[in-house]
């Protein structure tokens, strides 16, 4: 499977486990065994490290304390369409991993915007000082 350019997985790589899919599905449900399990270990696999240093420091539900990727397929009604959606999610979790996110620049409010907001709350004080007892 291609994950990029010069990033590619075996398929020896990746462990299929065919289960019964849950809920509805009538008769059909208790015999076939149309979803799967996809498992995928990162540490023996032929990714970069630097794929896996940011696969392995992602906290996910997906990602085991071991270092697996566990994916549970089971939206289609056939075993093949399954596969294919389970090797799409893996292939989108590893490439998330691997966005860079720009680092954020700190930055402080303008000395106009903070004199704008001094004035807006002394002029606000005066309404609410006005909504006092009047003496007569």
């Amino acid at each position: 499977m291609k994950i990029s350019n010069n990033v590619e997985l075996l398929d020896h790589e990746i462990e299929w486990t065919a289960i019964r899919a849950q809920g509805a599905g009538g008769q059909n449900v208790n015999k076939v065994s149309s979803a799967v399990h996809l498992r995928f270990d990162i540490k023996a696999s032929s990714l970069p490290e630097f794929y896996k240093e940011r696969l392995l420091s992602w906290s996910d539900g997906r990602i085991t304390s071991e270092g697996v990727v566990v994916i549970k397929a089971q939206q289609h009604r056939t075993q093949e369409k399954n596969r294919q959606d389970a090797l799409e999610r893996l292939k989108a979790l590893i490439l998330a991993a691997t966005v860079v996110r720009k680092t954020r620049k700190a930055t402080k409010p303008s000395k106009n915007s903070q004199k704008k907001r001094m004035d807006k709350k002394t002029q606000r004080g005066r309404v609410k000082q006005m909504r006092g007892k009047v003496d007569m």
